[in-house]
Parts: C-alpha cells; sequence; structure tokens
C-alpha cells in the first residue's frame, strides 16, 4: 500500500475489544508494509553492525603489512557504507510509510463510526474525546506500528551479532552476550511506573482537550452571562495539570534514557579491559580487539531500539484504548439491513408510543418532556441511542433496511443542528432529490435577512452563495443558525422529515410565515414537527399529544386546545392551578394567534 493510494477502498472491520488486539490489527493488516520495513532494517542495521568487522580487517591488516587485505577490507567498507546509506533511505521511507497509512485506517475508522452512529456518538461520547481520538491519538498509534518493524529488525541484528561474535571470538564474545541482554532488560522495572505516568498524563490531557472544546462552543453563552473568566480559569487549571503530569512522565523516560547510555559505556569499558589483557596474553589479536569493541558501540546504535518501542507501546496503548472504545460503539438497533436497498413510502407509525404520521400530511407532536421529544425524533429516524421497537414506514422497519437507505428515507433535524463552515453554497450541497431548489427553500425558510447579513460581512462576496459561514455560523445569531439549517433540510426533500423545534429561535412574524412556507413547500411529503409553538400546530393537518411516551389525543390544534387539558397546560404554558380553575381566556389566545397571521 503506497501513500497516494490513501484512502483505503475499505478500511475493514476492526478488533476493537481492547487497546493491544487493536494495535495488533492494525500490524496484521499492514503486514506487507511491515514486512518491506523489516527488510529495509535489516540491511540497514546489518550494514551498521558489518562496519566494525571491516574495521577491525583493515586495522589487522595494517599490523600484518597486508595490502591485499586492506584492499578487501576497503571494498567491504564501501559496501557496508553503501548498504547502511540504501537500508536507512529506504527503512525511513517505509517506515514513514506504514506510520501514515495507520494512521490514516485509524481515521478512516473513525470517520465511518461517526457516519453510522450520527447523533448519537456526542451522546454516548464526549465530543472532546473524539476529537482527542481523531487527532492526538493517531499519531501515536501510528508511531506504534511504525516502530515494531524497526525494532524487530534490530533485534534480529543484536542476536546475530552477539552470535557472530561467540563464533568470532568466544571469550569476548560471551561478554558481550551476556551483558547486550542485560542492557535491554535493565530498564524493565521501570517500565510500570513510565506507563503509569504516561497514562495519568494521557487522561489529564484528554480532559484538558474535552474543557476546551466545550468552552470553544458555548463562548458566546459564556460570554452572555460572564462565565467567560471562570472557564478560562478552569482550563488554566487543567492546563497546568497536564505540565506537572507531563514533566513527571518525561523525568521517568529521562531516567530511562540514562540508563541506556550509562550501562553500554560500562559494558564497552569492561570489554576493553578484558580485552586489553587477553592481547597482552597474546590470546587474541589488536584487530579482533577492535572488531569486538567497535561492535559493543556500534550495538548501542539499534539497543536505542528497545527504549523507542517502550515508549512508543506506553504512549499508544491508552490511545488505541480510546480509538477501541470509540470503534466498539454500535448503534442500538442494527440488522445490518437485513431488507433489500429500497426506500419504502408510506404511513410512518411509532409502536412504542402508537405515534401515526400520515402519508403526505404535515404532523405536529406536542410533548411535554423534551428529552422524550428528542428520543422519539431519534427513534423515528431510524437511529434511537437506545434499544427499542422499530418504527415503521410504509410497514417497513427502518431498523431493517441498510443504513443508507433509512437516512435517505427519513431525515431528522436535531433540536440545535451544526452548520460546517465553508460558503453558502458548499453548506446547501448536500444529497437531494432534485424536487427543491436552494433558492425555493432559502425563500420557505425566510433567510432573506441572513442572506443579507452574510453579504455585508463578507467584502469579497457578491453572491449570497459564495458568502463563507464561520464554523458551526458562530457569526450568525440563533436565529439565524436555525433557519439556515431549516433550508438546508428542506433541500435534501426526503420522504419524510423530521423537525426538532425549528423555530425556537425565530420571532412569532417569522414563524407564522415559515409554518405557512413550509407547509406550502412540502405539501405532498410527510412532515413530522416536534413543537408547542402554536403557530405551528395551528398549521399541521393533525396535531397529536404525547404524555408519559404515548400518544394521548389527536386532532387539530384548536380542537385539542379546548377539550385536552394537559394539551393546553403545555401549548399555553398554563400553571396546574390555571388549568384546575381553567382562567385562562382561550379566546384571548386564539384572538391573538389569528392577529400575528393576520400581520405575517
Amino acid at each position: 500500500m503506497q501513500i497516494q493510494d490513501l484512502p483505503y477502498p475499505d478500511p475493514g472491520v476492526p478488533d476493537a475489544r481492547s487497546g493491544p488486539r487493536f494495535l495488533w490489527w492494525l500490524f496484521r493488516n499492514q503486514l506487507g508494509g511491515q514486512l518491506k520495513s523489516l527488510a529495509w532494517g535489516l540491511l540497514h542495521f546489518a550494514s551498521v553492525a558489518a562496519l566494525p568487522f571491516c574495521v577491525g580487517v583493515a586495522v589487522q591488516a595494517v599490523v600484518d603489512r597486508s595490502g591485499s587485505r586492506l584492499a578487501l577490507a576497503g571494498g567491504l567498507l564501501a559496501l557496508a557504507c553503501v548498504g547502511n546509506a540504501v537500508g536507512d533511505t529506504f527503512l525511513h521511507r517505509t517506515a514513514i510509510t506504514n506510520w501514515i497509512t495507520a494512521a490514516a485506517r485509524v481515521q478512516q475508522l473513525l470517520a465511518r463510526k461517526a457516519a453510522r452512529l450520527g447523533s448519537a456518538l456526542t451522546r454516548r461520547v464526549a465530543a472532546g474525546e473524539v476529537v482527542a481520538v481523531s487527532t492526538g491519538d493517531v499519531e501515536k498509534i501510528g508511531w506504534f506500528v511504525e516502530a515494531l518493524s524497526r525494532f524487530t529488525a534490530a533485534l534480529v541484528t543484536i542476536v546475530l551479532v552477539c552470535a557472530g561474535l561467540l563464533v568470532y571470538q568466544p571469550v569476548l564474545g560471551v561478554v558481550v552476550a551476556v551483558g547486550l541482554p542485560a542492557l535491554a532488560l535493565a530498564v524493565l522495572p521501570l517500565l510500570p511506573r513510565a506507563t503509569r505516568r504516561a497514562d495519568v498524563q494521557r487522561e489529564k490531557a484528554g480532559r484538558a482537550t474535552e474543557l476546551a472544546s466545550d468552552t470553544v462552543a458555548g463562548l458566546r453563552v459564556l460570554r452572555g452571562i460572564g462565565g467567560e473568566e471562570l472557564f478560562l480559569d478552569r482550563y488554566r487549571s487543567a492546563s497546568q495539570e497536564v505540565r506537572h503530569a507531563a514533566v513527571r512522565s518525561a523525568r521517568m523516560w529521562s531516567l530511562i534514557s540514562a540508563i541506556q547510555v550509562l550501562l553500554p559505556g560500562l559494558l564497552l569499558i569492561a570489554v576493553v579491559w578484558h580485552g586489553v589483557g587477553l592481547a597482552r596474553e597474546g590470546r587474541i589479536t589488536v584487530g579482533e580487539l577492535v572488531t569486538v569493541y567497535s561492535s559493543v558501540m556500534v550495538l548501542t546504535y539499534p539497543l536505542r531500539h528497545f527504549e523507542e518501542i517502550a515508549m512508543a507501546y506506553s504512549f499508544s496503548r491508552p490511545s488505541a484504548k480510546r480509538a477501541a472504545g470509540v470503534l466498539s460503539l454500535e448503534r442500538a438497533t442494527d440488522t445490518a439491513g437485513s431488507r433489500a436497498a429500497e426506500i419504502p413510502s408510506g404511513d410512518l407509525y411509532d409502536p412504542r408510543t402508537g405515534l401515526l404520521a400520515q402519508a403526505g400530511l404535515m404532523t405536529a407532536v406536542v410533548c411535554g418532556d423534551p428529552d422524550a421529544a428528542g428520543r422519539l425524533a431519534e427513534r423515528l429516524g431510524g437511529h434511537p441511542s437506545q434499544e427499542s421497537v422499530s418504527v415503521l414506514l410504509g410497514g417497513v422497519p427502518l431498523d431493517d433496511l441498510p443504513l443508507d437507505c433509512a437516512r435517505t428515507a427519513v431525515l431528522v433535524q436535531d433540536k440545535d443542528p451544526v452548520l460546517l463552515s465553508g460558503t453558502l453554497r458548499e453548506l446547501l450541497d448536500v444529497p437531494a432529490s432534485g424536487g427543491v431548489s436552494p433558492e425555493a427553500a432559502l425563500a420557505a425558510a425566510q433567510c432573506d435577512d441572513v442572506l443579507a447579513a452574510l453579504v455585508q460581512g463578507s467584502l469579497d462576496a457578491a453572491d449570497p452563495m459564495d458568502a463563507r459561514i464561520t464554523e458551526r455560523g458562530r457569526s450568525l445569531s440563533g436565529g439565524q443558525r436555525q433557519r439556515l439549517a431549516l433550508a438546508r433540510s428542506l433541500i435534501t426533500d426526503p420522504e419524510v422529515l423530521v423537525l426538532d423545534e425549528p423555530t425556537s429561535a425565530v420571532d412569532s412574524h417569522t414563524e407564522a410565515r415559515i409554518a405557512q412556507s413550509v407547509r406550502e413547500l412540502r405539501a405532498g411529503r410527510t412532515t413530522v414537527v416536534f413543537t408547542s409553538s402554536p403557530l405551528l400546530l395551528d398549521r399541521a393537518d393533525r396535531v397529536a399529544f404525547l404524555h408519559e411516551d404515548e400518544v394521548v389525543a389527536v386532532g387539530a390544534h384548536r380542537e385539542l386546545v379546548h377539550t385536552e387539558p394537559r394539551y393546553r397546560a403545555v401549548v399555553t404554558r398554563e400553571t396546574d392551578d390555571e388549568v384546575l380553575d381553567g382562567s385562562v381566556a382561550l379566546t384571548d389566545v386564539l384572538q391573538e394567534l389569528e392577529e400575528i397571521e393576520e400581520k405575517a
């Protein structure tokens, strides 16, 4: 797999049962790249390890005054240098390729999971957590996957060199063969503590990221209530905790690095001391002593990869655990699309509450509990956050349809829809039937003043469609964002459109015009609106009132106001005493409603 071939056509089905299993799954799924990296790593490390032998042969040739052996040593030295250069170049290339492809695979998996779960993702995992996993964590995961093949090459090289030294010079080779494994294992007792400190640092960094993300998302509200400094102080405190944890973690890793420098130095001293004694006794030649000494000195380079793999695993393990936690999330009800890919039509029915939205009509739903309304809206879209009975569209369970078909058939606009950054043209460039133009959708959502504001705020955009919208539409008011989101939903023109409080931030006169325009634009299509606004309710073909997750009354708005006290309490905001006393004059409410409609 080459970098230019990314993204993967299919990133695969990850083993998300645990962090280590996920890392192993990543390694297995790019085994070809790992083997390439291993091969080039063996060439690189073997060439480096061959240099001491060449130097030893050259020194001994000088001592013996042998020109032919000196020339042979020079040729071998040149060959080793070429192998070192070629191996190092392609090892770096393949290692970086493995790093990037592993990170890209994880990002693809996360993106696919986010698309599959939809709005349920942020209800089950904090948005800051998802951001942390898709940014910093993927780099650490890619680092370990990439470092594993280099570590394997270094390990094989060390084993081969130790075996070669035992054959070449058994007396000194025994010292090296015993000393090098001891060096590699000397830091093992420190690794658990270093890993725990790295975990603490990663946990604190994740909390700080979540706090920063939440603060930025709610900055407008925080400024309005004067809580900006309070949350900034909280972030400063969290940031300092991350800094202290990072310092503690760095101290432990610096100690491990110091040991990796100190112990090889002591081994070199032991080899030289013992080797000089053997040379004086005539048991080894000067060239053999130089070869063994140089081999130990050179082997400190691959030995450093033991420290790197330990550090990479310590940092990637919590990151892989977090990624596996997100990737292991599943939709509450998912039959993997047991039915054929088709888009059904007909009445929308929820067996759990008894809600029936007749085909081609605009049905308003009134619910005194906003949370219950949100759960019902999710269920109507076929992606509930908890397991429940499937909603039926034309008698077909939505959960049995392939996910893309279910979402094409039923579109749910959340209570707080998100506007992505970009131009207005890009915002409205969504999958659609083609039956509703952007101009018609914007007009129905009463976006004339929004378009004017976008042009005024964009110096280089004469056409409103080319005006840029900032992240989450923060430069717009709540009502303006709501209307643009409504226009985006209307453009898609789905078989069933579910709107959750689409006009809660809009003034009454604009709301009346939106109610009439949406009714006209969606004529012949099924529309479900969750609202308690009399203006929208009065425009609906039928109104369903939910009480304790069950439809208890169905009818026209004005009829239910007169006949259902609980409905009237929700719509007119009556208190319990007012409901019992009947103190609110319904005629006054209806008269006010008619006046607003006339002005609109």
